[in-house]
């Protein structure tokens, strides 16, 4: 068992790709289900946002998984899954540990370096644990890539190359309009994306926010933190959308919505500037909005434009060497544990073999006191221990390097050690990460 990553991103593929792809909130618990019933996956996580859409999943074989992950995401996109593949990137055993590293670190984001990636891996592993699709390997993984991404956060001056895709449209949004302050502004969405935005206007210095949300006392409370924070802030129905475009100068909308959530038509002829930043995927606007005078609307394909192709500078190559140096460790972390099973057998073994011959001692020498019993006991016992230490100290360093889990296989064929044992079976089975089963 290994871990798959099926997935497609700003990177390799165009908006309208990823809009169709793109797994909605309420449609998680489904599509990890439909993956989970696939004969080769035993554990998986969607990562689905507004840059990227990924499959993590721990499969008995790398085609079959392949196959079986591609099926689901073009069911749930209701496209045929040929018509993705030139779309897809495909991650597999050490190459996966990799890739969700980087990520985790803000390596692989439109913005290099943003930070709200930790946030939305969070909600991944949290969706996929509630849904029953988390197993102890994608669990290890993902806590560790958590671990890794705050780390290249504390330790780099990557959060410098870009805060987040949401900091890039308000900086549109701020050329455009020539400031930000003062200005009224409305949020479409409360979600992780809209708290993002709304704490990127209070530092703007915006003179109003308006949180308009399907679920009203989501807004409220979003609300309530930007007041506490002083800014003035107001909570309305998305009823209310037509009215409240009308007042404001900058719309931000990211809802989770798989339908178009504000119209063109809620937007009347405009004597002043207003510009609308659509970060949601699929679409939250019309694109027809982008016709209408003196509206400019900011999206992810504008942004996909400019920013792929921006350097990543110092901090992303320090960051990179870090998450390699982790990749490393990790790897090397799980091929020594895979030996564990082994070691321990062997030492069962050893255990079974001196308690059958002290058995057989106290059966020809009856007369013995118990004092020299328990002497001659704890001799024999001493003199395996010893003899044991080195090898299986030795066999777990070697193990550890690459390539070295022959030296498990080794040893079980040397000393005659039965893999089908319960005790070994119960934690060889369990997946890896680096394409070898232990």
């Amino acid at each position: 068992m290994s871990v798959l990553v099926v997935g497609l991103s700003h990177r390799t593929a165009p908006v309208p790709v990823l809009e169709r792809v793109t797994v909605a909130e309420p449609n998680l618990p489904k599509v990890l289900g439909q993956l989970l019933a696939a004969p080769s996956v035993s554990e998986a996580m969607v990562l689905s946002t507004c840059n990227r859409v990924e499959v993590y999943a721990v499969v008995e074989s790398f085609h079959g998984g392949m196959s079986e992950v591609v099926e689901v995401l073009a069911q749930h996109a209701q496209v045929d899954p040929q018509s993705l593949y030139e779309n897809f990137y495909v991650h597999y055993a050490a190459a996966a540990v990799e890739h969700l590293f980087s990520v985790a670190a803000g390596l692989d984001s439109m913005v290099v370096g943003e930070s709200q990636i930790l946030g939305q891996l969070r909600g991944a592993y949290a969706a996929a644990d509630e849904a029953g699709t988390v197993g102890k390997t994608v669990h290890e993984l993902t806590q560790n890539a958590l671990r890794v991404g705050k780390r290249v956060h504390a330790e780099t001056g990557i959060d410098h190359a870009g805060a987040s895709v949401v900091s890039e449209a308000l900086g549109d949004a701020e050329a455009e309009l020539g400031t930000l302050v003062g200005k009224r502004a409305l949020l479409v969405g409360a979600g992780a994306m809209g708290g993002l935005a709304a704490a990127h206007l209070r530092r703007a210095g915006v003179g109003e926010v308006v949180i308009a949300n399907r679920t009203q006392a989501n807004g409220v409370r979003l609300a309530t933190s930007l007041k506490a924070e002083g800014v003035p802030a107001t909570a309305v129905d998305l009823s209310a959308l037509a009215v409240e475009i009308d007042l404001a100068d900058i719309v931000f909308a990211c809802t989770g919505s798989v339908d178009t959530v504000v119209r063109a038509d809620m937007i009347s002829k405009r004597s002043r500037p207003l510009v609308v930043c659509d970060l949601g995927l699929p679409k939250d606007v019309d694109p027809a909005a982008a016709e209408l005078p003196n509206v400019r609307v900011v999206d992810l394909e504008t942004l996909q434009r400019r920013l792929s192709d921006a350097p990543a500078g110092q901090d992303a190559r320090l960051a990179a060497q870090l998450v390699g140096d982790e990749v490393r460790a990790y790897l090397a972390g799980q091929r020594s544990a895979e030996v564990t099973p082994t070691v321990t057998a062997l030492r069962k073994r050893a255990a079974e073999v001196v308690d059958a011959e002290l058995l057989r001692l106290d059966s020809r020498l009856p007369e013995l006191d118990p004092a020299t019993r328990g002497e001659l006991a704890k001799t024999v016992r001493r003199v395996v221990d010893k003899l044991l230490h080195t090898p299986t100290v030795r066999v777990k360093e070697l193990a550890s390097a690459p390539g070295g889990t022959g030296y498990a296989e080794a040893l079980r064929e040397l000393f005659g050690l039965d893999p089908q044992t319960p005790g070994v079976v119960s934690q060889t089975k369990q997946a890896s990460v680096d394409g070898e089963t232990r």
